[in-house]
């Protein structure tokens, strides 16, 4: 029996007509637009070997793109090791029975979620020197607004995926005579963890590409010193550097994209779940970047 799409009645023969021809019109389009943005780089001069041949020797590499580049996968792990420790707390606190801890952690993580995320960085930068006293909190105010704000998220994570185990996991768990702690470790938490792990890793490469908005708040970062300080001692070079810079986000995101799908497929083979994955568009929040 041949399945059938519900969605969509398929296309008859004008309908394909139609649908090939438009393509083809937006691909001859977007082919223009890109021939069109060769040419004017090339008057620009873009495309100079002097331009690009700095990017070539190690002088560059070590003395710019490199330590940017320490720099934001220095604040990308801390960022990333406490916001998961923050997601795991508030995410289990957002499941408790009682009540008096229930409403403070939902109270926290809502907050967090709403306020975007280059604002709240700016204003730990700014207040941290007031509270603390006189110096750099470039890094602290980095870490501190990604923990906070992708921490809140990874709280919602949890939570989802904890609720996506069918309540005949717990029920069989309290049957056996498990406390709620023993139920939560020994059976909900290694379940959801495969279906959480999607949604993980997904706000883990958000948050990398977060690491950027250090740039605002001068921190030393991958951005800060290949698209500032690199085109102030090489001129002419600052587009070039934007997309150096870029390939290299790319390669951090879907080095870790790969290595998650890669966790996720060990997990499911290891380890039996009645979940399904939780998708991170449900849990995000209104704030952002």
């Amino acid at each position: 029996m041949s399945a059938v799409n519900v969605l969509f009645d398929a296309p008859g023969r004008r309908g394909r007509l139609r649908n090939n021809l438009l393509t083809a019109v937006s691909a001859v389009v977007l082919l223009a637009i890109v021939v069109w943005a060769v040419l004017k780089l090339d008057e620009k001069g873009q495309f100079d070997w002097a331009i690009w041949e700095p990017f070539l020797t190690a002088e560059v590499w070590q003395g710019y793109l490199i330590p940017g580049l320490l720099g934001t996968l220095y604040a990308a792990v801390l960022g990333a090791v406490f916001a998961l420790v923050f997601g795991a707390v508030f995410g289990i606190a957002r499941l408790s029975d009682h009540r008096w801890i229930r409403m403070p952690a939902g109270a926290i993580v809502e907050l967090f979620r709403a306020i975007p995320l280059l604002l709240l960085i700016f204003f730990i930068w700014f207040l941290a020197p007031n509270v603390l006293g006189g110096g750099d909190y470039a890094l602290f105010a980095i870490v501190l607004g990604l923990t906070l704000y992708n921490g809140s998220v990874l709280a919602e994570v949890v939570r989802a995926g904890i609720l996506s185990i069918p309540k005949g996991q717990s029920e069989a768990g309290y049957a056996i005579g498990l406390r709620k702690s023993g139920v939560m470790r020994l059976i909900l938490l290694p379940q959801g963890i495969t279906a959480m792990m999607p949604a993980v890793v997904s706000q883990l490469v958000v948050l990398l590409k977060d690491t950027a908005l250090g740039y605002f708040i001068v921190y030393t970062d991958l951005l800060n010193m290949g698209f500032k300080t690199l085109p102030s001692a090489y001129p002419g070079t600052k587009l070039t550097a934007a997309v150096v810079i870029g390939v290299i986000y790319i390669a951090m995101a879907m080095a870790l994209s790969a290595f998650a799908t890669w966790l996720e497929k060990r997990s499911r083979r290891s380890r039996k779940t009645a979940a399904k994955p939780v998708a991170v568009s449900a849990v995000e929040g209104p704030g952002g970047t």
